[in-house]
């Protein structure tokens, strides 16, 4: 099981910037993919969905964000620091959440998932 180990998050007003850092304890070349995560709140998380995709970025350089992010957050990696990064601007009070970095090398086997063990990120209005 590879580690992940955030660190960034911190708490901010709206409108403000983080940047939130992942470093692995192995090379991220070795990951198919690599991505950020938050907690969900409220209806949806009682429908069954406790975390959300955030960002993501595959070994070839494809990246997807989420809708409500567009724009705002940018994810990049650092492959000689072993570093996935996050970085948040203009933030909103829906923001708030833990985020955490996941990676994989198999995407399409969850077992091989492996989670950081989340950063808080509060936006204030």
């Amino acid at each position: 099981q590879v580690q992940l180990v955030e660190s960034g998050g911190g708490s901010v007003q709206a409108g403000g910037s983080l940047r939130l850092s992942c470093v692995a304890s192995r090379s991220i070349f070795s990951f198919d993919a690599m991505g950020w995560y938050r907690q969900v709140h409220g209806k949806e998380r009682d429908l069954g969905k406790q975390r959300e995709q955030v960002a993501g970025i595959s070994s070839s350089g494809v990246i997807n964000y989420l809708d409500s992010v567009k724009g705002r957050f940018t994810i990049s990696r650092d492959n000689a620091k072993n570093t996935l990064y996050l970085q948040m601007n203009n933030l909103k009070p829906e923001d708030t959440s833990v985020y955490y970095c996941w990676a994989t090398t198999d995407v399409s086997r969850y077992e091989f998932d492996s989670w950081g063990q989340g950063t808080q990120v509060t936006v204030s209005s």
